[in-house]
Order: structure tokens, then C-alpha cells, then sequence
């Protein structure tokens, strides 16, 4: 430390904030704030479901009200607003009020708190439903780039909430001095996740309906399966978070794989990995968003000098066998069991 404590220089003496830290990706970055060394504290309005959370703090509160987020940054340097009201394409299809209400609420309040308490850094996530629909109807979708977003036409209610925030942080950046960073989320999956209940992404639904399937049996898909995205192992998410941190970078930054797959080969896979045949009943008129969306990494490359590393494959490889043990647990799992079932709730595939 510089005398008369004008800085840190020390990483190990930061001391980070994580909202939405009973979530899946916000205990993840706890998981991986703490290997690193930091002091953090975790804010949510519950703790984390599948095991707790190790933050040296874990604040129980809604973040919806003003007081309870100045109370939040309080004596943080680095604030990561992971805090949201989502869900998969079922649920942010069908509450768009509340879900967009509630967000709304969040995000204002957040940067108002970060703004009024002096942090250090503030960093927003966004997502990959801000981009225009215009540009994904297509299953061999060219990938989105940053500056694809304007002119606008994102998805509804959740799509909007994203576009305007990425907005206003821009706003406490350029008026306040907020030293600001976005990033873009591409679907996101891994263990320690939702994996029913309506707010449940593609890969964690597909594990659970295949882990719950007999050999043989049909399993149902949205739509025609021939829509595509590429999808994020929540390691690489983690890892691409700190390192969009510690960076100078102000403008928003896509985070995700450029690998693009269809819903029908993403169950094919899982169904390879599961050891099962399925058969495939598809119904059309359940929700199934854009028609493909996939991430373009060249900024991201250049910003950061990394791109994630792990495979559909090996995160599936490690994502099925946790959802099969959770459900094999309640007695709902069928055989047969996956190889080298991995027990460790959370195991990371890097060491």
C-alpha cells in the first residue's frame, strides 16, 4: 500500500460486492471471487439453493428498494450487478410487467447507490436478447457484434430493461465519473443451476428431460429444434467477468462462444452423453425466441486477449451428471447412470 493509503496494490485486499449471488452465475463469481483471494460480499433475496455460499458476507434483501442497495455497496470497491428478475424463454415470454418492473427498480437503485457511496468500479451485466430481432431470423445467423445493437429492436420487456440500462450506466459514466463496465451474456449454463420450474434455460431443460426419460421414450422440444444459439460454460462466464473488470474497457463486450448449434443437436448431444436414444416430439406453439443468435468475439478477442475455452461437450459433460444426481436424489433420475458420475456439486473442469 502507497503511504498514507492512497491506493491499494494489492488484489487480495479488494473488496468486492456480488449481487444476485443466490443465483447460479452470481454464486459462481463468488466461488471464483474467493479463489482469488478477495473479501466479498454477496447480496440476493436468497441464498444459494445446492450448497452455500462462501462470501465473508451475505446479505438477505430485495434490492427493488433504494436504502437496501446504498447498504449493499457500502465500503465496496468493485460491484458486480448480476441481480435480476429472469428466467428461461417461457417465463420472460409471459411476465413482462413484473419481470421488467422488478429489473427496472434494480438497476436504477444499484448505480444511484454506487453513484451516491463512491465505489470503484461498477460492472452490469447485460444480455444478447438487447440485439434486433431484425438481424435473427435466420437459423445460420451471422454473429451479432457490439455495435449491432442500435437501431434497436430487442426482445420484449427483458430484451428493452437490458438495452436501457446498458444506457443509463453509460449516462452515470459520462455524468458522474462511475467507471463503468457491461458485458453481454450468450446462455449461460453449468451445474449448480435451475433446472425446473419455468425458469430454466435450454441446456438445464433438455438435461432434466433426458435424466428423467426412460431409454427409448420421446422427449418434447420447442418449436422445430432448427432454431440455433451457442451457449457459455458459467467457468469461462466467470473468468471473462474479472477479466472485463480488471480491464479499461467502457464499451459494452459480448461474453459467450461463437460455437453455434441447433436446439435438436444440443439434445442430440446430451442424449450421446446421457447413453440414451430418444425420440423427438417437437411442439411449435410453445415459445421458442429468435430464430438463431450467435456471439461474434472479435471485440472481445481484442479487448481482452481471451475468449472462453470449454466446449458444449465438456460442459455438458459435466452439467448432465449434477442435474442427474440432483434428480436421481428425489427419485426421479432413470438409468442408465452417467459415467464417472462427478459427485462434487459445482466441479470445475480446469483445475
Amino acid at each position: 500500500m502507497k503511504a498514507g493509503g492512497a491506493f491499494l496494490t494489492k488484489k487480495t485486499e479488494k473488496r468486492a460486492l456480488v449481487t444476485g449471488a443466490g443465483g447460479f452465475i452470481g454464486h459462481h463469481l463468488v466461488k471464483h471471487l474467493k479463489d482469488e483471494g478477495l473479501w466479498v460480499r454477496a447480496v440476493d433475496i436468497k441464498k444459494p439453493e445446492f450448497e452455500p455460499s462462501p462470501a465473508d458476507e451475505f446479505l438477505v434483501t430485495d434490492l427493488r428498494e433504494l436504502s437496501n442497495c446504498r447498504r449493499a455497496v457500502k465500503g465496496v470497491e468493485d460491484v458486480y450487478q448480476l441481480a435480476a428478475d429472469m428466467g428461461g424463454i417461457g417465463y420472460i415470454t409471459s411476465n413482462f410487467a413484473s419481470l421488467t418492473r422488478n429489473n427496472v427498480l434494480i438497476d436504477v437503485n444499484m448505480l444511484e447507490a454506487a453513484h451516491a457511496e463512491g465505489v470503484g468500479r461498477y460492472l452490469f451485466t447485460s444480455s444478447a436478447c438487447i440485439y434486433p430481432s431484425y438481424l435473427q431470423k435466420d437459423e445460420d445467423v451471422a454473429p451479432l457484434r457490439e455495435k449491432d445493437a442500435i437501431p434497436a429492436d430487442p426482445e420484449r420487456g427483458y430484451g428493452w430493461e437490458k438495452l436501457f440500462t446498458e444506457q443509463l450506466v453509460q449516462y452515470y459514466r459520462d455524468d458522474h465519473g462511475l467507471d463503468t463496465r457491461i458485458s453481454r451474456f450468450h446462455n449461460i449454463y453449468g451445474p449448480l443451476g435451475t433446472y425446473e420450474g419455468g425458469r430454466e434455460k435450454a441446456p438445464a431443460a433438455i438435461c432434466r428431460k433426458v435424466a428423467e426419460a426412460k431409454v427409448g421414450a420421446t422427449i418434447e422440444i420447442w418449436g422445430d429444434g432448427e432454431q440455433t444459439r451457442s451457449f457459455c460454460y458459467v467457468d469461462d462466464c466467470v473468468e471473462g467477468l474479472t477479466r472485463l473488470m480488471d480491464s479499461d474497457f467502457a464499451e459494452p463486450l459480448n461474453l459467450g462462444t461463437d460455437q453455434l448449434v441447433s436446439v435438436n443437436q444440443l439434445v442430440d448431444l446430451v442424449c450421446e452423453i446421457a447413453g440414451k436414444t430418444m425420440k423427438k416430439e417437437h411442439d411449435p406453439s410453445k415459445p421458442q425466441g429468435v430464430r438463431g443468435r450467435n456471439s461474434d468475439n472479435g471485440l472481445l478477442r481484442k479487448v481482452l486477449h481471451w475468449e472462453p475455452k470449454v466446449s458444449l461437450r465438456q460442459g455438458l459433460t459435466v452439467t448432465y451428471p449434477w442435474i442427474w444426481s440432483q434428480l436421481s436424489q428425489r427419485g426421479r433420475a432413470q438409468p442408465p447412470a452417467p459415467r464417472g458420475l462427478r459427485r462434487e456439486s459445482g466441479m470445475r473442469i480446469r483445475a
